[in-house]
This record gives C-alpha cells, sequence and structure tokens, in this order.
C-alpha cells in the first residue's frame, strides 16, 4: 500500500491553468474517487501523478519517492498500474499474452511461471479458459474490461489507477465491473485512485472522494455527505448527476 499526496500542483497549456494549486492526500489503502466536469483538469492530473506531464510548480509524492525526482523516476513508477478507459488491449495479441506482456517487462521469471501467473489473474477476474487464445475483438466490452483488469493487477502493483473503468458499458456491465473493482482492491488491500464524472461509480467504490472545479479541489468527503456541502458547485454537481441517473432510470 501507498499513501498519494498533491502538493499545490499546477500545470498550465497554451496560458490557461488546467491544474490551479491542487492539493490532496490520498491514504494508505484508501479508495479515493476524483469526480468533475469534462475539462476540469482530471486526466491532466492523473497524467502528471504518472510523470507523462511535468508539474509546473508543485511536487506529487508516493510514500518517500517524489515524481520529479529522474534518478528515481522508475521506482517511482513501478508502483502503479492502471486501467485505461478503452482499455488499451494489444489486438495482434491474445488475452493471455496481454496479460503477460506488462510482466515481461518487470519480472525476470520463467515463461512457465509468467504463464501460470497469467492464467491464475484471468481466472481471479471472473474469465474462463476457453478465452485465454482468443484476441480482444472477440469478447464482449465487459470481457475485455476483465482483461484489462487482469493485465493491471499481474504486475503487483501497489496503486491502481482506474480511468473512467465504466465508460461505454450498458448499465448492467458497469455494475458488475464496478462490484469486480471493489472486491480486487478489498482482496489486494492496495491503494487505488479513480477519475470519473459517474456520481454512482464513487459512491459505490469509494472511501472518499475529491470534486475538481477549475483545476482545484473544491471539496473532499464521504460520497454520501456531498449532498449537505454548502459550496454551490458541489451542490449542482450532485443534484444534476442525480437528474442524470433518474434518467438513465425512466430509459
Amino acid at each position: 500500500m501507498s499513501k498519494i499526496v498533491f502538493k499545490n500542483v499546477y500545470k498550465t497549456f497554451d496560458s490557461q491553468n488546467v491544474l490551479n494549486g491542487v492539493s490532496l492526500e490520498i491514504g494508505d489503502g484508501e479508495t479515493h474517487i476524483i469526480l468533475g466536469q469534462s475539462g476540469c483538469g482530471k486526466s491532466v492530473l492523473l497524467k502528471c501523478l504518472l510523470g507523462i506531464f511535468t508539474t509546473d510548480s508543485g511536487d506529487i509524492l508516493v510514500d518517500d519517492l517524489s515524481v520529479s525526482d529522474k534518478q528515481r523516476y522508475n521506482e517511482y513508477i513501478r508502483k502503479f498500474s492502471i486501467l485505461f478507459q478503452g482499455n488499451a488491449l494489444f489486438d495482434s495479441m491474445s488475452i493471455i499474452e496481454n496479460v503477460e506482456f506488462g510482466m515481461k517487462q518487470v519480472r525476470r521469471d520463467s515463461k512457465r511461471i509468467i504463464r501460470s501467473i497469467a492464467e491464475e489473474k484471468l481466472l481471479s477476474v471472473g474469465l474462463e479458459s476457453r478465452v485465454f487464445d482468443l484476441y480482444p475483438a472477440e469478447l464482449s466490452g465487459g470481457m475485455q474490461k476483465r482483461a484489462a483488469l487482469a493485465r493491471a493487477i499481474a504486475i503487483e502493483p501497489e496503486v491502481l489507477l482506474f480511468d473512467e473503468p465504466t465508460s461505454g458499458l450498458d448499465p448492467v456491465t458497469s455494475g458488475i465491473i464496478c462490484n469486480l473493482l471493489k472486491e480486487t482492491v478489498k482482496r489486494l488491500g492496495i491503494t487505488s485512485l479513480t477519475i470519473t464524472h459517474d456520481l454512482k461509480v464513487a459512491e459505490f467504490l469509494s472511501d472518499r472522494s475529491s470534486i475538481l472545479n477549475k483545476g482545484r479541489v473544491v471539496w473532499t468527503g464521504n460520497t454520501a455527505e456531498m449532498k449537505d456541502c454548502e459550496d454551490d458547485f458541489v451542490r449542482e454537481f450532485y443534484h444534476a448527476s442525480c437528474v442524470i441517473s433518474k434518467h438513465r432510470l425512466v430509459q
């Protein structure tokens, strides 16, 4: 498990402040959700955490490691694994080869051991052995998400990142995947950070949530307490999310 600390993080693109002093602490073993409208800086914050974008100022720490410490960056980045929004499975590889791919980059085990671990992880996310040698295009969206999760946990990360984990999935499959993510994080006992605009995902998965607005964290707390927040934007976000959820149910 690992603690993540964002310290007054700024990031500007074309003179526009996308991150405007983000400060946030995520505790060891915590399941944290970052919510916000499209364009509020969620994805940029995630990319800064991974070192894909360099912050203009401020710092991001995972335990005693800083994302800006180039000499220890490899040690820093190996703490993470990510479940991408679009799964990012390699079309030219079978499902089991996809899961093996990440392990081959960080482990020196034999091919036999890597294959055994890949099989174990695929089974642990509810995929049967009959799909191991299939290709991503031959699987449903939900099964692809399971395969991508198996790949993410196969390298035994300390922090799991989920980027819009239910995007593109129907409501029933979304619920199944949310249950799987929650069970997986609990079973592994690791820290997780999810970015999403979906309040229902946040309510189900999170220990705590934060809301970004105009590049700042404007609220952090138990998601169930969001409706009682006195901040106008937070209340508007909460009520608008509830209206959208009701509309989906009616449809």
